[in-house]
């Protein structure tokens, strides 16, 4: 089992890949503070017994070496003793949205989800 997520400040998105291939968005956690996120990132880990983590983040710029340094300070928090692999989330809430299933104006964590099985989908595929 693979588990990905795609760290935002306020909702982090969730998706699994299942042996056979299929990949799934999962219903986002939504972040009341970093300690409260990492629990339930942990839980769910363990919950569907997950071998690796998939993460996404940003690639180049300088505004994004911060948002990747709070990615990774994040991580380091999540309690798994799996592998752990960074991977580039260039585009993907773009390519989400593209989905005609979301309602842009919710902020539920959809969105967010879709982003992480896009990035589960790249990692796969690559």
């Amino acid at each position: 089992m693979i588990v990905a997520i795609d760290v935002g400040l306020k909702r982090i998105g969730v998706a699994i890949s299942y042996e056979n291939g299929v990949v799934l968005p999962l219903n986002a956690v939504i972040r009341k503070n970093r300690n409260q996120a990492s629990k339930e990132i942990s839980q769910l880990l363990q919950d569907y017994k997950a071998k690796k983590l998939v993460v996404g983040i940003p690639l180049g710029g300088s505004s994004e070496d911060e948002m990747t340094r709070r990615i990774k300070h994040f991580v380091n928090l999540i309690y798994f003793d799996g592998e752990i692999i960074f991977i580039d989330e260039s585009f993907s809430s773009k390519e989400a949205s593209d989905f005609a299933v979301i309602n842009h104006k919710k902020k539920d964590g959809k969105l967010d989800s879709l982003s992480a099985m896009i990035i589960l989908k790249r990692y796969i595929e690559n």
